[in-house]
């Protein structure tokens, strides 16, 4: 099966987790990649990776840091609504196509 080549959410986005462990959790999307279909989210999907020590710069030990998940597994939240919601496109009187709310109508930062 192919991977997706777009995603509806971009680095930056606030989402919503909506299944899996984190259900729920809110957090800004550091990192997207559209060819895996995954995106990073701050404080989801924490692992533990074991590092040696590279140098005097990067001491060894147990760093946690924030691992991809699908990105169907996450919603955008609008800031007007508040809401989680799907992304609808609008095409505005100057041709520049923009993400809008399917709830409230409210246009996205892009």
């Amino acid at each position: 099966m192919a991977a997706r080549s777009k995603l509806h959410v971009r680095k930056g986005d606030l989402v919503e987790v909506i299944s899996g462990k984190y259900k729920n959790v809110r957090g800004k999307v550091i990192a997207a990649f559209p060819k895996q279909g995954k995106v990073i989210v701050e404080k989801v999907n924490i692992v533990a990776r074991h590092q040696k020590p590279r140098g005097v710069n990067q001491p060894g030990g147990i760093i946690r840091t924030e691992a991809p998940i699908y990105a169907s597994k996450v919603m955008l939240v609008c800031t007007k609504c508040n809401q989680r919601t799907r992304v609808g496109h609008k095409i505005l009187e100057d041709g520049t196509k923009v993400r809008v709310c399917k709830k409230c109508g409210e246009t996205f930062n892009d």
